[in-house]
């Protein structure tokens, strides 16, 4: 079963990329490269720190190139580090569809592609790679924004993963608000302090479910406009 998901990935992943070539991706950003892989030191300075001693930037990104770096990361986060560029590349397809287009179809266009690149390390990496939940929750966050229901998966294997990780319960409450179930977003909010109690991200959406407006049930989102 699991290699058939995983077959289904790497396919998707496939048909997204023939999608990019034949769609020109980023022709409509002006002053940017058609595509991330060029490295713009603008989208970089975006990125986690790590991305830059990673596969395809260590060789073009300044500082990228160092061995101590890099060998350390291999060590803390294992074989996967090596198919780490795509979450770096997925990164920046999802601040392009955030900052840099305005039309709903690239930003969706953007998003998927995004999503593309992560699924290529999700189907590389252990259960404990650190950085799956992490993943995984970004993944979750862009099909919110395509309103796919299956986001809220995303969140609630990140939390299996990582019970402390206090972005997935943010992100998973978020998407039970986006689709007007405020009783399950409020009861998220509560789960993750119960595990993190200082997360003041989650303190904060709880009092604003707790407020006034909280009385109504609302189905309003930040989506892909």
């Amino acid at each position: 079963m699991k290699t058939c998901k995983t077959l289904q990935l790497l396919c998707f992943g496939a048909l997204v990329s023939t999608a990019i070539n034949a769609f020109g991706e980023g022709s409509d950003i002006p002053g940017y490269p058609s595509h991330v892989t060029a490295n713009d030191s603008r989208e970089v300075a975006m990125l986690p720190k790590f991305c830059i001693y990673t596969r395809t930037f260590r060789g073009s990104v300044p500082g990228g190139n160092n061995p101590q770096e890099i060998k350390r990361l291999y060590a803390v986060l294992g074989p996967a580090f090596d198919a780490l560029h795509h979450y770096c590349w997925g990164l920046m397809k999802t601040n392009r569809a955030l900052f840099l287009v305005r039309d709903k179809q690239r930003k969706e266009f953007y998003l998927r592609a995004a999503n593309s690149d992560y699924d290529y390390v999700i189907v590389r990496a252990a259960a404990d790679f650190p950085l799956l939940p992490e993943i995984l929750t970004k993944r979750g966050e862009n099909l919110t924004l395509l309103r796919d229901p299956t986001a809220a998966l995303d969140f609630r294997r990140a939390i299996e993963l990582k019970r402390d990780y206090w972005p997935a319960y943010a992100a998973l409450s978020d998407y039970y608000k986006s689709v007007g179930q405020l009783a399950r977003s409020k009861e998220t909010l509560e789960q993750g302090l119960s595990a993190v109690p200082d997360a003041k991200p989650l303190s904060t959406r709880l009092s604003q479910l707790q407020g006034p407006s909280a009385t109504q049930e609302t189905k309003t989102t930040a989506t892909v406009d």
